[in-house]
């Protein structure tokens, strides 16, 4: 990797195949990074839309280079062909390249639903 750690802010959902498979790469080579989480603060998500030209998640921004709907795989491979880093042979801690199962769709409709009564604030 280069002398300096690159800029990395990576737009996830809470609860999502695609997201864990970018947390999972930043994890695998120990990659600081800003994660923006679209679900939890919508601002986050007009942000990703307006900086990516598109609505799909995830995105990851590396040293001011928008991926656009991108898996994990995809961005290892990017970052290992624009010098970033030398691939190595560690397995990731989460599948790199899945969408989301019935159990994630179902916590992030939940996390959606308003609990009567309470105000929610956004993070």
């Amino acid at each position: 990797m280069s002398q300096t750690s690159p800029k990395i802010t990576a737009y996830l959902k809470t609860f999502c195949g695609w997201s864990e498979g970018i947390r999972a790469i930043m994890r695998k080579y120990d990659l600081p990074f800003e994660e923006k989480d679209i679900i939890k603060n919508p601002a986050f998500r007009w942000e990703m839309e307006q900086r990516s030209g598109q609505p799909l998640s995830p995105c990851v921004e590396i040293d001011g280079h928008m991926l656009a709907d991108i898996s994990g795989e995809e961005v290892e491979k990017w970052m290992i062909e624009n010098g970033y880093f030398q691939s190595n042979d560690a397995a990731p801690d989460a599948p790199i390249n899945s969408s989301c199962t019935d159990e994630q769709h179902e916590a992030m409709a939940l996390e959606r639903l308003p609990i009567p009564g309470k105000i929610r604030f956004l993070d």
